[in-house]
């Protein structure tokens, strides 16, 4: 059987994207910032991780939407999904902090982490066209941040986009 093209991959992860963002916020609910993406980065330099994500932070303070990576290292498959809970935006920079709670997790590792465990990220926006490739993060898992709303509060960003990762087919969008 013949594998689906990474590029109508791409495409099908922002579409599925965009879908949850709007099939889950109502038209009537103020929306205060927002952070979608989908494709793939490159972690550490050698493993392609595929990446979803669409969050959206209402003018009450809460925010919504959903996320999932996927990789394979050492032959064993894992992909989380979850639910966001958090989201913090510098729109100056264009960056986004997103955390939430793992709600599945498919995987041949034994050592994977489990449903109900919190975890954020963060992501920069560099623009289209001939600007810098956008960046993305893995997951970080307590104990690094008590939870995920910490996370969100605390909005690290180290020099240098240290420990983000360049996307290398898809798109972020931070607004």
């Amino acid at each position: 059987m013949k594998r689906p093209s990474r590029r109508l991959s791409v495409a099908v992860t922002i579409l599925a994207s965009i879908g949850i963002l709007t099939g889950s916020v109502a038209a009537s609910e103020a929306v205060d910032r927002a952070a979608t993406g989908g494709g793939h980065f490159l972690f550490s330099g050698f493993l392609d991780v595929q990446f979803g994500f669409s969050a959206v932070a209402k003018a009450d303070g809460s925010a919504q939407g959903s996320f999932h990576q996927s990789y394979t290292l050492n032959g064993l498959q894992t992909s989380y999904w979850g639910t966001v809970t958090c989201l913090s935006v510098d729109t100056a920079t264009s960056r986004a902090w997103i955390g939430g709670v793992v709600t599945k997790v498919e995987s041949d590792n034994p050592a994977a982490r489990l449903v109900g465990e919190e975890v954020w990220f963060r992501v920069v926006d560099n623009g289209q066209g001939q600007d810098a490739p956008d960046r993305s993060t893995v997951f970080g898992f307590t104990p690094l941040f008590e939870t995920s709303a910490a996370y969100c509060a605390a909005r690290p960003w180290p020099a240098d986009d240290a420990r983000t990762w360049l996307v290398t087919a898809g798109n972020i969008q931070v607004r």
